[in-house]
Formats: C-alpha cells, structure tokens, sequence
C-alpha cells in the first residue's frame, strides 16, 4: 500500500508482539529513510494490533483476504495480484521465501491444488466496506509548528547508523534485501506478466 503495511504473524510468545513490531518499524524506517537520503519520522502513526487466536481458522482466512483485497479496495488494482501483496502465493502456489501459508488455508481443500481454487473463489465474493472520508491534519500542522523551532543542525536521537551503514557506504545488506525483495515480487506477480529486472 501507498501509505501503510498489514502484518499477519505468529509470535511464540504474544507478549513479544510489541518488541517485534517495534523493530520492524524502528529497522523499517531506518532503512528507508538511508535508502532515501532522508531524516525523521518516515511511519505517520504506531501500529494497531488485532490478535486472535490461531485456531479460529475463520477469522484467519477472513484477515488474510482482507489484507489481499486492499490494494483492490483502495482502488489501485482491479483485482488481487499486486506486487507488494502475497496474494500470488495462495492462488498460483508460488514460493517468494517470505511467504508461509496459514493453516487455515490447508483446511480449504484436500490438496494444494484444491486450497488455492477455493481461496481464489472465497477472495473473488469479497465486497469492501466503504470506509469514512474524514481525514484531519491536526497532527501535521502541530508537526510544522513544533519543527518550526527547532534548529536545522540537530539530528534526532533516532537517527542512529544503520549496521550496513558506515559513512554512508551501502556494504552488503541491501543486495540481500533487493534480492528478497525481487523475489517477493517475480512469486506474486499476476500470471500473464513478464518480469525483467
């Protein structure tokens, strides 16, 4: 998504959520924000956590269409298949090294090739809901003010060196995450596109 990411993860220890998604966010920002030559704050807000427990397999298959249909919902594809999304996996059965089916999904059908057909049917009945419109900036403007007053020299506490950072050198972590990402991307690409990097 153009403006926020959805999760869904497993932690063996759900008291450990908000360890992990602080250094997802805290990694996350870190590295966009080398990436792109930036400083400050680069996620808008803290995360929201909706847990449920893993055996409700219908709770389950519904976040993860719903976590699929965003990028349809928001308008930006006409159906499922967006770079960003892991909906390629569960209907073409593709592998991007991320990507680990949940076992809700296994109990669509009695083969793979059953699971897949099903959840692309269960996506395709999927009707989003029209969510409100109001938007408000208050934050933003409160945001200005405060950086208003502040003097340009001063880097904020948060903006500690990356490990594959040094003097701003690129060493050998981000070909390994452009890899990753490339991957992700060519495993759930819609079927009739050609990839080329």
């Amino acid at each position: 998504m153009l403006n926020h990411v959805h999760y869904l993860m497993e932690a063996e220890n759900p008291d450990d959520i908000p360890k992990i998604m602080h250094w997802i966010n805290w990694y996350s920002a870190m590295s966009f924000n080398a990436l792109l030559n930036r400083k400050g704050h680069f996620w808008e807000q803290r995360y929201t956590c909706h847990g449920f427990p893993n055996s409700d397999k219908e709770r389950a298959l519904n976040t993860i269409r719903y976590i699929h249909a965003n990028p349809k919902a928001a308008g930006m594809r006409e159906g499922f298949f967006y770079d960003f999304s892991n909906y390629g996996s569960y209907e073409q059965l593709t592998t991007d090294g991320i990507t680990q089916w949940h076992p809700a999904f296994f109990g669509l059908g009695t083969s793979l090739e059953e699971c897949a057909d099903k959840y692309k049917g269960f996506c395709r009945r999927y009707t989003a809901r029209k969510k409100p419109t109001k938007k408000s900036d208050w934050g933003k403007r409160i945001l200005r003010g405060i950086l208003s007053r502040v003097p340009k020299t001063k880097v904020s506490p948060g903006q500690i060196p990356l490990p594959f950072l040094i003097e701003k050198i690129v060493l050998i972590e981000i070909p390994v995450i452009a890899e990753t990402a490339i991957n992700f991307i060519k495993a759930n690409r819609f079927p009739h596109y050609s990839v080329s990097w």
